[in-house]
């Protein structure tokens, strides 16, 4: 889509989700999946400007690459270089975790205020073993002669 296109689609959906009621805009971010990505942008847009405390939902397909379990927000970090540093420190351990809204942030972080950062999404029963992992902190510049 060229620029000036793009920007024609914003203003339109901008315009079309201003004069949505909240329940509207609630029955929209429930199948946010089914949405194309300028139009999650727009809607989590109006969702903020609003002040509603309605979060977009992404519907897990059952299908055979889908994860078993129930999903749960982990952490949640401004930029990409901290939630990416977290997944990696997840994944070396064998925990398989998601990064929501990453590539919205990608494209411009101005929208990290917007959608509300970054999201790491940790399977329920890895949550407390992911926590911990993440919470951990090494020792710094400890002398090697105490003990």
């Amino acid at each position: 889509m060229a620029k000036s296109d793009m920007e024609d689609e914003r203003s339109r959906l901008a315009e079309l989700y201003a004069k949505n009621s909240d329940q509207e805009l609630d029955r929209l971010a429930a199948d946010a999946g089914s949405l194309k990505p300028i139009a999650t942008e727009v809607l989590q847009a109006e969702i903020s400007r609003r002040g509603l405390k309605i979060e977009l939902l992404y519907p897990i397909k059952n299908d055979e690459s889908a994860i078993p379990g129930k999903l749960v927000k982990l952490r949640q970090f401004r930029d990409a270089p901290q939630a990416m540093l977290a997944k990696s420190i997840l994944e070396s351990a064998g925990i398989e975790c998601f990064l929501g809204d990453e590539n919205i942030i990608r494209m411009d972080w101005f929208w990290s205020y917007v959608v509300g950062g970054i999201k790491l999404w940790v399977r329920e029963e890895d949550a407390a073993t992911a926590a911990e992992l993440l919470d951990y902190e090494v020792l710094q510049d400890a002398d090697p002669g105490e003990t």
